[in-house]
């Protein structure tokens, strides 16, 4: 996705798709990043914090190289303070995107590459980057931290571990 964005010059798009990658955030608490949030005084954040709309908790995020420089690029065509909405509306630019658009906008980058539109989603964006990290590490209560869960159960559930996933792990652990 990230290389067709880029191809076709999806600016804005690209950046959205970064920053919901590396933010792991519900649709409805990325659209409401604000530009003071991913940026200080022109200067690209290596890490943000933001209170969940769903849980009103905080969760901090990394900011990668690759999400700095496509969030830089879409700041330097929109502008703006750091107050106003990172991803606003085209045509009142005071309100967020709407959680309903970005799902339609997922859904073209997905529906782009040929994956099936009806498989893939806004969750599947907050899942990504918590599930690879799961998967390289095992650390389930790392992750847990990362999408801002109370209960580990609750994780567990989100990423579909199962005993198969336990036991694959104890299998590479020796003593």
């Amino acid at each position: 996705m990230r290389l067709d964005l880029q191809h076709r010059g999806l600016i804005r798009d690209r950046a959205l798709f970064d920053t919901a990658i590396d933010s792991k955030l519900r649709g409805c608490a990325l659209v409401r990043l604000r530009i003071g949030d991913v940026s200080a005084g022109g200067v690209s954040r290596s890490r943000a914090m933001v209170v969940q709309s769903k849980t009103g908790r905080p969760v901090q995020f990394e900011i990668s190289e690759t999400t700095r420089e496509s969030a830089a690029r879409w700041l330097r065509i929109r502008g703006g303070a750091a107050s106003d909405f990172l991803f606003p509306r085209r045509i009142d630019s005071g309100r967020p995107l709407s959680t309903r658009q970005y799902a339609r906008l997922v859904g073209d980058w997905g529906g782009a590459i040929g994956l099936n539109v009806e498989d893939y989603g806004t969750h599947s964006m907050r899942r990504t980057k918590a599930s690879l990290i799961y998967r390289q590490t095992g650390n389930l209560r790392a992750v847990q931290i990362l999408l801002g869960h109370t209960k580990i159960e609750s994780t567990a559930r989100y990423l579909g571990i199962d005993v198969e996933d336990a036991l694959h792990i104890a299998e590479q652990t020796d003593i």
